[in-house]
């Protein structure tokens, strides 16, 4: 590996002295080949299966392994394209979405951490369902991310002396990971991008208030049962509930102020949406706004702030260090810059390589067909970033908000659940999936890998997506 890599280095060495603009072609979606894709597919099967079969040697070198296949699609797309155009593609994939994203987690990230919510309570099936439930509400008002890394370390120390714990862990991604986001345009990347392209905020929440209500009704009775069985398998029938030995133990919430700088990141969020300014800046054809830029600065200085003034006592206690979210940081840097020419494709419609999955989506008389909406806006944001799957579709419908939210409300409907719900589909579905998981497993849960993970979410969400598909698309 050591070796590949310091080749692949030299390589690209050369290639800062070879004049490829000469015989650079145009960059469009139109031209773009499904080969394109190989880079990026490169990364998910090494995710997903060099943990599996070498664990030793991608817990040493993931940073590597990304490097090397990051580095693989930037030499072939400069012989191709030129430098020009490849820096502008990397540019703009590293200043307009990965660092406002990576950004966005970090303060969620270092915000929570200084949070302790402390109770020697030990957790019941009961209490695990209730936790579940109040993390699936609070992703709809903090977004999963902030909600996920406020909720897992309560669940995690509620569940210690519990023997079988992956199934918690696993239902809490589903749940406050995902689903949860599902009710405000506060809850997830996509159905923000949905309120900036002119959506209602109340549109949503009344839309997507039942397909939420349903899809977490049914999942958290699937894990009750699941939970019960597990935890009678280690306690036996007779065991009394030991929530209630412990009833008068009050839970102690530290690091309050953490709190209101929690707040602070939705109201940044909120307002970067709804400032509108004319002011922008130019690098490489990349143009970050006056509002974005603001935004990003403020999530900087709440970390600094967090970092600054929450007790060293408090975090060692949540027993937090910054491995997660520099896991996260190194395996998304890779997946950003080599997405790009996949999403480029399915922006170009039916113009491009991916024609045939476009045409799935209408009849021939040019109607949408809902389901296939909900379930290729879903299976596409399960493993692309779910944020610019859900603007082609979006587009691809109509592009007009009005108009989805009236005449093709079922259309916006099918493509909102899908790009939310499905996020669960995979660790890299959604943000906070793999934050959560790299938390896990620092807490001595033994996580499932990117394959065994899928055979959680293929054998529980598919048949409530089926459900979900048969109620809201086809039955009504």
């Amino acid at each position: 590996m050591k070796n590949r890599l310091n080749l692949s280095l030299i390589l690209f060495v050369m290639l800062l002295f070879t004049p490829f603009d000469l015989f650079a072609a145009e960059f469009s979606g139109q031209n773009l080949s499904l080969l394109w894709g190989i880079p990026f597919v490169g990364i998910l099967l090494s995710i997903a299966l060099l943990p599996l079969f070498f664990p030793r040697v991608w817990h040493h070198n993931y940073g590597k392994i990304i490097y090397f296949w990051t580095l693989f699609f930037l030499i072939a797309f400069i012989i191709s394209y030129g430098w020009q155009i490849t820096i502008n593609l990397t540019v703009h994939a590293i200043l307009e979405e990965y660092i406002p994203f990576i950004l966005l987690l970090l303060v969620l990230f270092t915000t929570s951490g200084g949070i302790l919510i402390k109770s020697d309570r030990i957790s019941t099936p009961k209490l695990n369902v209730g936790i579940l439930a109040l993390g699936t509400i609070a992703a709809s008002i903090m977004g999963t991310t902030g909600a996920a890394m406020l909720m897992i370390r309560p669940l995690i120390r509620a569940n210690r002396n519990r023997q079988k714990r992956v199934h918690i862990i696993v239902f809490f991604i589903f749940l406050v990971a995902n689903i949860g986001g599902g009710l405000t345009p506060l809850g997830d990347p996509p159905l923000f991008i949905g309120f900036l392209k002119g959506v209602d905020f109340y549109w949503t929440i009344k839309h997507m208030f039942f397909p939420v209500l349903l899809t977490t009704i049914l999942l958290l009775t699937i894990f009750y049962c699941i939970d019960c069985h597990y935890y009678h398998q280690q306690y036996g029938h007779s065991q009394q509930d030991t929530a209630t030995t412990n009833s008068s133990e009050r839970i102690k919430i530290y690091g309050i102020i953490n709190i209101f700088l929690l707040l602070l990141v939705i109201i940044s969020v909120l307002l970067s949406g709804l400032w509108k300014s004319s002011i922008s800046f130019t690098v490489f054809n990349s143009h970050i706004t006056l509002p974005n830029l603001v935004r990003d600065s403020l999530f900087v200085l709440i970390t600094l702030v967090s970092v600054l003034i929450t007790p060293k006592q408090v975090r060692s206690a949540n027993e937090f260090n910054w491995q997660p979210i520099l896991e996260v940081a190194r395996l998304f840097i890779g997946i950003f810059i080599t997405i790009a020419p996949v999403l480029t494709i399915l922006r170009a419609g039916s113009d491009g390589a991916l024609s045939t999955i476009v045409s799935m989506v209408t009849t021939d008389s040019g109607q949408p067909i809902n389901s296939m909406y909900f379930w290729l806006s879903g299976l596409l944001s399960g493993f692309l970033d779910n944020a610019p799957t859900y603007l082609v579709f979006f587009n691809l419908a109509s592009g007009d908000a009005q108009i989805l939210m009236t005449t093709f409300e079922k259309t916006l409907l099918a493509i909102s659940m899908g790009s939310v719900f499905m996020g669960a589909l995979s660790y890299i579905g959604n943000a906070p999936n793999f934050m959560v998981k790299s938390i896990a497993k620092q807490h001595k849960i033994k996580m499932p890998n990117f394959l065994g993970y899928m055979k959680w979410s293929i054998a529980i969400l598919i048949p409530v997506f089926i459900i979900n598909n048969l109620i809201f698309f086809i039955l009504l």
